[in-house]
């Protein structure tokens, strides 16, 4: 595991990365939630039990940190602004696009170092989910796979003007917990029922839990990335 701190490499935001044991053939993105950073998903690595001939390396970014209106203007790492309670009004727009193009320029930088887009998973876990799900419906890189936890689907009404055709077949994995509080799952729900109304093809698993993970949805998620890659 290494810590890249300087912004590096086209102005990468900072990030963790957990490097392959083998050679390097493929890469997941992973993005973390509101207050959280990088290392907060670093600990998952060993538990998804991914062979090591995958050649996977993952990239952890730090969001960067903001003043987020919900939580008072307390500065935190956020992908973007919250403004209100009311999931529909939440989202500072012009936010989550800048943070999907921050993103965007990791991919670029996989690519550049020869890992094909194809061979590139894009993950987050709710707001990191948000902007996983806000990038892989537009980006015009075709991707391995796409992975939304505990999440939903920023600026619904757009996707249909805004969406790229690049990852209409990219199976996007989508798994919530049925006693979240943060994010309801009803929310989720038709986040999955919009990308599927968009053409996109979406999985989708809940389980009795919170606003977190659960060893359950690990074992799923793994599978799922070793079938993707």
């Amino acid at each position: 595991m290494s810590e890249t701190t300087s912004q590096t490499q086209s102005e990468l935001l900072p990030c963790v990365t957990v490097n392959p044991s083998a050679e390097h053939k493929a890469t997941v993105i992973w993005l973390h939630g509101l207050g959280a950073d990088g290392h907060d998903f670093e600990p998952i690595v060993p538990e998804l039990k991914l062979p090591a001939e995958l050649g996977i390396k993952f990239i952890f970014p730090h969001a960067p940190v903001m003043p987020v209106t919900i939580n008072g203007g307390y500065e935190m790492r956020a992908w973007y602004d919250i403004r209100d309670t009311d999931l529909a009004n939440r989202e500072d727009k012009d936010g989550v696009r800048l943070s999907a193009s921050l993103i965007e320029k990791f991919i670029d930088t996989e690519i550049v170092a020869g890992i094909p887009s194809d061979k590139i998973i894009l993950a987050g876990f709710s707001q990191g989910g948000a902007i996983a799900l806000h990038l892989a419906t537009r980006t015009q890189h075709k991707l391995a796979g796409i992975v939304a936890l505990s999440t939903y689907l920023t600026m619904p009404e757009e996707l249909a003007s805004e969406k790229s055709s690049a990852n209409l077949d990219t199976p996007i994995f989508m798994a919530h917990g049925s006693q979240d509080p943060v994010v309801p799952m009803q929310r989720g729900q038709f986040s999955a029922k919009t990308l599927q109304d968009n053409g996109f093809k979406v999985s989708w698993q809940d389980y009795p839990m919170a606003h977190a993970v659960c060893l359950e949805e690990i074992q799923a998620l793994g599978s799922y990335l070793q079938t993707q890659l």
